[in-house]
């Protein structure tokens, strides 16, 4: 009886030994993970269809600036590939404030503008600290990131949420070669 005893506490107390490890999310995370849950809605963005011009540490998207890290290689893929581009930034602010913004006087007031999207404009901005979400990512197809949005200008740095999508994805394929392969399919600040 004893040595059931013995066994039997052994391998109760041996149960967290051998239990998977789960990693416990920081309340960012947490936060994460319930904007996605909440305010998710998959679209389909496309790819810069100009000219894109890559100098030492900048990239220019016709005439729009973006300065990145040369070591960051996430960062440099993706806006080598033309996925997150200064256009896509300013539409997407732009839309952004149409749709949450109650004040009609405002509205209207952007629509009486000659060139509306002149408030919205992204320009010399630097983009950094790309970071795969991978505790979001629940299939082989896509995959959640974050990335820093700094504005020289303004002297702002923002945290912006973007899923891609790569639909010839294998589980053995490297991250370049998902991001070359992939589109932008979600937008959003944090």
């Amino acid at each position: 009886m004893k040595f059931l005893f013995s066994i039997g506490l052994s391998l109760l107390l041996s149960s967290n030994f051998f239990a998977q490890k789960i990693e416990k999310l920081s309340t960012r995370d947490v936060a994460i993970v319930e904007h996605f849950k909440n305010d998710y809605k998959k679209k389909s963005y496309k790819k810069f269809a100009g000219k894109i011009t890559v100098k030492d540490n900048l990239i220019q998207f016709d005439d729009k600036t973006v300065y990145y890290d040369k070591s960051d290689k996430i960062t440099s893929i993706i806006l080598k590939e033309g996925l997150i581009y200064p256009q896509l930034l300013t539409d997407f602010q732009m839309q952004k404030f149409l749709d949450e913004t109650t004040d009609k006087t405002q509205k209207r007031f952007l629509k009486l503008q000659k060139d509306p999207k002149a408030s919205f404009d992204v320009n010399n901005i630097k983009l950094s600290n790309t970071t795969e979400l991978t505790f979001l990512n629940s299939n082989l197809k896509t995959k959640r990131f974050k990335i820093s949005l700094k504005d020289i200008r303004l002297n702002s740095t923002s945290i912006y949420l973007f899923e891609l999508m790569n639909d010839k994805s294998t589980k053995d394929i490297s991250l370049e070669e998902f991001i070359k392969g992939a589109k932008l399919t979600y937008i959003d600040t944090e």
